[in-house]
């Protein structure tokens, strides 16, 4: 049962978070199309962001933070502390984080779909299908981009990650 207890409170963590940005995304619909494009375009970003952070967690190495940490710099307890939750943060970034953000973009994309077809000649089954392409070539080619980078530079992103934690004093 106790190995029940974290997937349980994802599911509850991403039902709210899911719940809050389905809410922003009706509150978006009288946008324009540009803002809305723009709107769209950050979630896409952040969803890949946070896919490289949870990939960098799961192929970092803790020895050379280990290391930095011996010399005291700034950061390395937290990098430490973020490869010894690295399943966790994974879950969180890759699975929460990301996972949001590709159901969010979808909303968003069908808002714009309707704004595009209402403000030009295009039907909406066919603003429909270049919106929905659109989002699924930026989100998987740019979360496929991310986890190259993020295998290849899994320290430097962690430390960043790890720094920022420390500056905001998040646990």
């Amino acid at each position: 049962m106790k190995e029940l207890a974290w997937p349980i409170k994802v599911f509850f963590i991403t039902f709210l978070l899911a719940a809050i940005f389905s809410g922003a995304t009706n509150l978006l619909a009288d946008f324009n199309a540009i803002a809305l494009s723009i709107v769209l375009i950050c979630v896409i970003f952040i969803g890949i962001v946070f896919d490289m952070i949870g990939v960098a967690a799961l192929t970092s190495k803790k020895e050379n933070f280990h290391a930095m940490a011996s010399k005291k710099i700034k950061g390395a307890k937290e990098a430490i502390n973020l490869l010894n939750n690295a399943t966790t943060v994974a879950t969180i970034c890759n699975d929460v984080v990301g996972d949001i953000c590709g159901i969010i973009s979808g909303g968003f994309g069908a808002v714009l779909s309707i704004s595009i077809a209402a403000n030009t000649s295009l039907s909406v089954v066919v603003s429909t299908i270049i919106v929905t392409a659109v989002i699924s070539g930026l989100t998987v080619g740019g979360k496929s981009y991310g986890k190259i980078r993020a295998t290849k530079n899994a320290d430097k992103i962690i430390f960043r990650v790890a720094k920022i934690k420390k500056m905001l004093s998040i646990k």
